[in-house]
């Protein structure tokens, strides 16, 4: 099967179910795998990753310690 039939087969899936809770265990596990963003070398990022980066760069600019290129 290929990627596009999958999809196809899980969203089907998905919109058949009948219990809310079967759907937020399948909205947790997408928000922790979704890629939301890349790093400048094309690295992917899940959500957590680009929030920690923000984070970081957040905390450096209250310090006075970010460098912009």
């Amino acid at each position: 099967m290929n990627i596009e039939a999958a999809k196809i087969t899980l969203a089907q899936k998905i919109l058949s179910l009948q219990k809310e809770s079967i759907i937020e265990k399948i909205n947790k596990l997408l928000e922790k795998e979704m890629i939301v963003g890349y790093t400048v070398e094309g690295k992917p990022l899940i959500e957590k990753e680009y929030n920690k980066i923000l984070e970081k760069g957040a905390k450096e600019i209250e310090e006075g310690n970010y460098i912009t290129h």
